[in-house]
């Protein structure tokens, strides 16, 4: 009896809120579930919303100069018959705009491979060498991130004039590069600082060297930083216009720059400017959806670490 009763009074006693706070009640279920799907249905209008001018955008590189001219691109639901690829057809047979599409390609191309190359080096020399200096020379890099492009507009050009290298294609790669790496190497010099040093030394232990270190572990490690990175880069230099302005080739601009003068040669000349818009959006948009895994990647491994 005596060890019935002590069992009794030492096992703990339910009560009735007990069992409501570990489990929620309907009501609670019903609560969470209806702000989940209002979550859902607001980021789902956000988006249609959002991609609201590029469909209009391509509605309208598909319409005709006259129904362009005589009503708005949404009014092509009624007679969905009416759309037609002749502007595309005169837009790539147009020697300006191909030219300009090379011209962009091949700036673009070498000025995220060059920041990506450099920015990859110095990263891992300033999270992992030892040099006089280093914390110094990083700070410097970091100060760099403040300066806007248009202070450097202007001694640039002079300094370009100089050399021969004002409206070249490469004197525009220089100038791309050399503004994106600061920001390239502030992120990659953070993401390799993240990796295990105990990783580095067992290489180090196997007989690796610098070169090698890099190659082997560095880089695989560090693939989704450096594939985020490109992305940034070449959208930034795919659809800059400023630069491009002042500092590229007036006989072979790029495609923004080209674009810019058919609105300053004929006016508002939508059948033109539409689809020449649209070829431009092209390109980026299948960069990003190539290498969006590597880019989710990179963002959330920099959120975690």
């Amino acid at each position: 009896m005596t060890t019935q009763a002590t069992r009794t009074a030492a096992a703990p006693r339910k009560t009735p809120g007990t069992a409501a706070r570990k489990a929620p009640g309907v009501g609670a279920r019903l609560a969470s579930a209806a702000a989940s799907g209002a979550v859902r249905v607001f980021l789902l209008l956000t988006g249609l919303f959002w991609l609201l001018p590029t469909v209009g955008l391509l509605i309208s590189s598909l319409r005709s100069p006259s129904d362009i001219a005589a009503s708005g691109w949404w009014q092509v639901f009624t007679a969905p018959a009416r759309l037609t690829t002749e502007n595309y057809t005169r837009l790539l047979a147009d020697d300006t705009i191909t030219g300009s599409l090379l011209s962009t390609v091949l700036i673009t191309v070498p000025a995220t491979l060059l920041v990506l190359v450099i920015g990859s080096l110095a990263g891992y020399a300033f999270a992992w060498l030892e040099f006089p200096g280093r914390d110094w020379w990083f700070l410097g890099v970091v100060a760099l991130l403040v300066v806007p492009v248009q202070v450097a507009l202007v001694p640039v050009s002079k300094l370009f004039g100089a050399v021969g290298l004002f409206e070249t294609t490469l004197g525009v790669v220089l100038f791309h590069t050399a503004f994106g790496l600061p920001f390239a190497v502030f992120l990659l010099r953070n993401f390799f600082a993240e990796i295990p040093r105990e990783l580095l030394e067992a290489a180090r232990l196997d007989g690796a060297g610098e070169i090698r270190l890099f190659t082997r572990v560095v880089l695989p490690l560090g693939g989704p930083a450096i594939a985020s990175l490109g992305i940034f880069q070449f959208l930034w230099v795919w659809n800059d216009m400023l630069i491009a302005l002042i500092f590229a080739d007036s006989q072979s601009p790029p495609i923004t720059v080209a674009l810019q003068q058919q609105v300053r040669q004929f006016g508002n000349n939508v059948d033109v400017l539409a689809p020449g818009a649209f070829v431009s959006m092209v390109v980026p948009l299948v960069v990003f959806f190539a290498f969006q895994r590597q880019f989710a990647s990179g963002v959330m491994a920099g959120a975690v670490k």
